[in-house]
């Protein structure tokens, strides 16, 4: 089993980086995007989104496009095993709430 299809938690930075990136995007334009689908609550700092992009790039989870010579500019679009991973934390994330929720109804009887 290759590293993209295991399942493995993923920090709220990188799930939400991985969502970005369905559409491709730059830097800037996935910082606003993860600030945007958290409503505000998760704010990338320019070292911490690159740091991550430097490792999906390595677990290629993501690729670079290619684009013009001279710009500065980089995007990225999430890959075929990104979308695996994408998949298998949505599932790992609804057993979480299901078993939160079943404890926590427990509870209040």
């Amino acid at each position: 089993m290759t590293e993209s299809k295991e399942s493995i938690a993923l920090t709220e930075a990188v799930y939400y980086i991985l969502l970005s990136l369905y559409e491709p995007l730059h830097g800037y334009g996935i910082m606003q995007n993860v600030s945007e689908l958290s409503s505000g609550r998760v704010n990338l700092a320019a070292g911490t989104l690159y740091g991550a992009i430097n490792t999906l790039l390595e677990k290629r989870w993501i690729r670079a496009l290619p684009g013009e010579t001279n710009s500065r500019r980089k995007e990225y679009e999430i890959t075929e095993d990104g979308k695996i991973t994408v998949g298998n934390e949505i599932i790992r994330l609804k057993e979480l709430i299901e078993n939160g929720e079943i404890i926590n109804g427990r509870q209040k009887k």
